[in-house]
């Protein structure tokens, strides 16, 4: 399930490139989930556990990624039960988010609204325990906090 906190929190991790620069192994980079998020997000193919190929900047490593990927897969396979501010992400990120809580309850930081689209979704409001069903709902409760 998708747990969201909205606002200023202290215990999330905001610099999502340092902790992931030092805490991602080469198993996360050549995961199926990690392949397509990457090639989704970033429009880059994963040739190895070392090596990215990008469209725009050549040849990278996994420390070359946008902020947005490095944060979805934190979110994904980080186990140190760390929030990660979801902030950094861009609304192309949120069909991720989604996709990584249906598999492993996931709590993120919001300092702003994502677009998590038009489809239906589950995800509880920390700041007032209460499930959103659809942007309406969470447009609801949000704007209050952001």
């Amino acid at each position: 399930m998708l747990n969201i906190y909205l606002g200023d929190m202290k215990e999330a991790v905001y610099h999502h490139p340092t902790y992931f620069d030092n805490m991602y192994e080469d198993e996360w980079i050549t995961n199926p989930l990690s392949v397509e998020m990457i090639f989704d997000v970033d429009k880059s193919k994963v040739v190895g556990a070392h090596l990215i190929e990008s469209p725009v900047l050549g040849p990278i490593s996994p420390k070359d990624l946008s902020g947005g990927v490095k944060t979805l897969i934190l979110m994904a396979f980080d186990e140190n039960d760390r929030v990660f501010n979801a902030s950094v992400c861009g609304d192309n990120c949120a069909k991720w988010i989604l996709q990584i809580a249906e598999n492993k309850d996931l709590t993120i930081n919001l300092r702003h609204i994502m677009d998590f689209g038009e489809g239906k979704f589950e995800a509880k409001v920390l700041n007032t325990n209460q499930i959103v069903h659809n942007m309406q709902e969470f447009w609801a409760i949000a704007g209050e906090y952001v």
